[in-house]
């Protein structure tokens, strides 16, 4: 029996979707509905059962949870401008200590999702070192609450146990209900399709052209074939970068937007708000050394290939994997 928590959700979704591409159905999903259309991402997939992420946590602290074979750990708040601090510190850390502590305790091997938002403005680079971690400065609530359970991860020795995955931009189909933290590719879909035109930051930063603010963009079906080659050989525990480890453009992307949509490029660029400006990472890049040193190595599509994926076979239809 698998664990499946965030299910619903974008990433935890296609996991899903890599598993029954597997043979896997005996899976129990752990998330939180609410009013979206995240039950979408759903509908047509086997799994056993479905659990609300808070009777999990329930039956966590009761000690009534049964015993699993594998703990997926991949749902949290990832909103990168919600400010309740409160709501983090509950929800993505204490419920990540809690569900860990019990798969630990029960010998279950564990996996969870961290981010790349850890690492603030890069100031530090982009290494996933152990000896690194504690030197790292989020910019938002979001990225310090992973940050948190990375360092719990790591204080408590833990590290040669689990294994935590700092996504870097993932983007694909099965996020049509992330509203504002849709992809751009997702979000400026509508708007070069119908009207040949995008529109993109600014840049704010001496020496950056605008648009030329640079990404690590990863397909979300590349992300799920590294998670299911770690789940599926066990060995591989640490904390480590997932994403292509090759920056890209906001230009690029946009460029291959329109390619993919047959649209003559026209790229505007737009002022970026105020709040957004201090928080706002202007390169992001992942180390993919120490992961490719456990021996899992996977080649990665490019972002053209990746975008043109996205918008011909989903995309232009709003379909789902």
């Amino acid at each position: 029996m698998i664990i499946l928590t965030g299910g619903a959700g974008f990433i935890g979704s296609v996991f899903l979707w890599k598993l029954n591409q597997e043979g896997i159905s005996d899976i129990i999903v752990v998330d939180h509905l609410d009013s979206s259309e995240k039950w979408k991402n759903l509908s047509g997939k086997l799994f056993a059962d479905y659990i609300q992420k808070d009777d999990l946590l329930s039956l966590v602290e009761s000690g009534k949870l049964g015993k699993a074979d594998h703990v997926v750990h991949i749902g949290a708040t990832s909103s990168t401008t919600c400010t309740d601090a409160d709501h983090f510190i509950r929800n993505n850390f204490g419920y990540s200590k809690a569900l860990a502590s019990w798969a630990l305790k029960n010998k279950t091997p564990f996996m969870y999702a961290s981010s790349a938002a850890t690492y603030g403005d890069g100031e530090l680079g982009y290494s996933d070192s152990d000896d690194m971690t504690c030197g790292l400065k989020p910019l938002n609530m979001y990225g310090y609450s992973k940050q948190l359970f990375d360092m719990w991860v790591l204080e408590n020795k833990l590290a040669n146990k689990v294994t935590g995955l700092k996504f870097f931009n993932v983007f694909g189909p099965n996020e049509y209900h992330k509203g504002d933290m849709m992809s751009v590719v997702c979000k400026k879909y509508d708007e070069v399709a119908s009207n040949g035109c995008i529109k993109l930051f600014k840049s704010y930063r001496k020496g950056i052209a605008d648009g030329e603010q640079k990404r690590d963009f990863i397909y979300v079906k590349d992300v799920v074939d590294v998670m299911f080659k770690l789940f599926s050989e066990p060995g591989r525990s640490g904390i480590f970068n997932l994403g292509t480890g090759k920056a890209r453009s906001w230009n690029d992307l946009a460029k291959a937007m329109f390619k993919a949509a047959g649209k003559k490029e026209k790229i505007e660029y737009m002022d970026m708000p105020e709040h957004l400006r201090p928080k706002y990472q202007y390169f992001t890049q992942a180390d993919m050394s120490k992961l490719v040193r456990t021996g899992c190595s996977v080649k990665f599509k490019s972002l053209e290939d990746s975008v043109g994926d996205y918008i011909v076979n989903y995309l232009s239809e709003k379909a789902y994997l």
